[in-house]
């Protein structure tokens, strides 16, 4: 502004955009924009990364006599599944209640993929809060609807790559698969500061898709057997994203 100092015109400038920054955050609108430019950075991603050879079909093909099934992934690199999850076969995915993930649900919508809020569960069967029993209850009927259901199997800033008890409970309360899931891209930028060591998935590479061998978990089993089961989904989708990228980074 004309007379006054920069510093006070930067300052004026700074309040006035901490005036307007709450109020964009909290309109859906803007959100809604935002998770448009997130699931059109996706699409260019799968357009323009063939899939390299040995990749897996991510439902139907060798394991569609199991479905519907619980395809299960690790937190920081799930962000392309809605743009390989093949369309006319419906999906519904457990999302963290955090307001973070809430441009993720937005963006699902636009795959038009079921989103349903909640945590996938903590250490012990026995400590899952109100709104992830919910969660749980919700995506066992979406299985019993003949839904395939996408979890992220690590806890939210807990132990990067180590299985909840929640995907395993989900298994054994609907009697359905775990199939370990992993997506990889031979362009990425990896967060190394985050918690999950999360992964940005870029264009024009290579990519591979892997299901692993299914996880089945009896109904009655106990609490050992249980742990056991959540140690074995973690190997498995540790197991499937090691193979990914092996695909990516060696084949030529």
């Amino acid at each position: 502004m004309k007379g006054q100092p920069a510093h006070t015109v930067r300052r004026g400038g700074k309040t006035l955009w901490r005036r307007i920054r709450e109020p964009l955050a909290q309109s859906r609108f803007v959100k809604s924009f935002i998770a448009g430019l997130f699931a059109n950075f996706v699409r260019l991603v799968r357009l323009t990364s063939p899939l390299v050879k040995g990749s897996t079909q991510v439902a139907g093909g060798a394991y569609a006599h199991l479905e519907p099934g619980i395809i299960a992934l690790w937190h920081g690199q799930h962000l392309l599944t809605p743009a390989y999850y093949p369309k006319g076969r419906k999906l519904v995915a457990m999302v963290s209640r955090s307001a973070d993930a809430e441009l993720n649900a937005l963006m699902l919508e636009k795959f038009g993929i079921e989103a349903v809020r909640g945590s996938g569960g903590r250490d012990s069967t026995r400590h899952l809060d109100k709104g992830g029993a919910k969660a749980l209850i919700a995506l066992k009927k979406s299985l019993a609807a003949d839904k395939n259901v996408a979890m992220i199997a690590d806890i939210p800033h807990g132990t990067p790559r180590d299985a909840g008890m929640g995907v395993v409970l989900l298994a054994r309360l609907s009697g359905r698969p775990i199939l370990p899931s992993a997506i990889a891209t031979s362009r990425r930028k990896v967060l190394e500061k985050s918690w999950d060591k999360t992964t940005i998935n870029l264009p024009f590479g290579r990519s591979a898709v892997i299901v692993g061998p299914p996880v089945f978990v009896p109904a009655d089993a106990d609490d050992a057997e249980m742990e056991r089961k959540r140690q074995e989904v973690t190997d498995a989708i540790n197991a499937a994203t090691a193979e990914a990228y092996r695909l990516v980074d060696g084949s030529k």
